[in-house]
């Protein structure tokens, strides 16, 4: 019901805007919203990667750190990928170029623990806690770095590994190739870095990759790679989180919290904002608090 929710209001907003936009990374319910689907009011033309609900599974479960997130930016901004696996890591700015997808973790743990002038000991990776992970864990744990393991969420992972502040230094793990193309645009933002490698699990997948223009499906991109244009990224905290706090319902109103990042514009802006019901209203506008 909640992934329904969120695709619609998503699709009823990117309605009223005067784009002529092309989904190249759906959100893969919704048929409007799916890849290749057009959208907008007309006008000049973009690119969007879409997902309306980041960490459905946390709010199933009445959990934290689910989000709502869209990327756009200039027609072949976004690279277009089949819906698979992808194996990736990601960076905050200050561990930027330190990073290597083809080196043991434990290498990497320790190029970004010298990036930051720390202790290995000091350094807190992300991990989804899934199956497939289990020898990644193991590896971790081995190198002697922390680890957060969540359930879900693949961009607010990657994001937050880059934002100051949380201490988290490192995400790192397998999933969507919508994750990785959202959170390769929020860390070009971020002037952070992503590296992500296909991981096709059947021969489908491999000609699925191929048809894309991927021949090579061991070959490693980079957040340039698959977020070349400039992007402009924003993301709506659904439920509170570490990064973004959750939709907050008042007598007439919601309040919203959102990050909003542009690299043309070279900002990053967490905004507050408040959504009234009615033009008719009895409700004062609070301080944020």
């Amino acid at each position: 019901a909640a992934e329904d929710a969120a695709e619609s209001a998503m699709l009823a907003g990117l309605a009223q805007l005067p784009i002529d936009g092309t989904i190249v990374i759906g959100a893969g319910g919704a048929e409007e919203l799916d890849v290749g689907s057009s959208i907008g009011a007309g006008g000049e033309a973009f690119d969007l990667a879409v997902d309306p609900l980041e960490g459905r599974g946390v709010v199933a479960r009445g959990g934290n750190g689910a989000m709502s997130m869209i990327a756009v930016g200039p027609p072949g901004s976004l690279l277009r990928l089949p819906d698979m696996y992808m194996r990736r890591m990601a960076v905050g700015p200050r561990a930027r170029g330190c990073i290597d997808l083809a080196k043991p973790i434990g290498e990497n743990i320790e190029a970004i623990a010298e990036s930051f002038g720390r202790n290995v000991n000091d350094i807190t990776t992300i991990v989804l806690d899934r199956p497939r992970h289990h020898d990644l864990i193991e590896e971790i744990r081995a190198a002697g770095a922390r680890i957060k393991l969540i359930q879900d969420g693949d961009v607010t992972a990657s994001i937050s590994a880059a934002i100051r502040g949380t201490n988290d230094h490192l995400a790192i793990g397998i999933g969507g190739t919508r994750q990785a193309v959202l959170s390769a645009a929020a860390l070009r933002c971020l002037g952070g870095e992503l590296q992500a490698q296909l991981w096709p699990t059947t021969r489908q997948e491999i000609d699925a990759a191929r048809e894309h223009g991927v021949e090579d499906v061991n070959r490693v991109f980079t957040s340039d790679d698959l977020a070349p244009g400039e992007v402009i990224v924003v993301a709506t905290g659904v439920s509170n989180g570490d990064l973004l706090r959750g939709v907050r319902f008042l007598a007439d109103s919601a309040r919203t919290h959102s990050l909003v990042m542009c690299m043309r514009c070279n900002w990053v802006r967490f905004t507050d904002g408040i959504h009234f019901f009615a033009r008719e209203r009895k409700e004062e506008v609070r301080l944020l608090g």
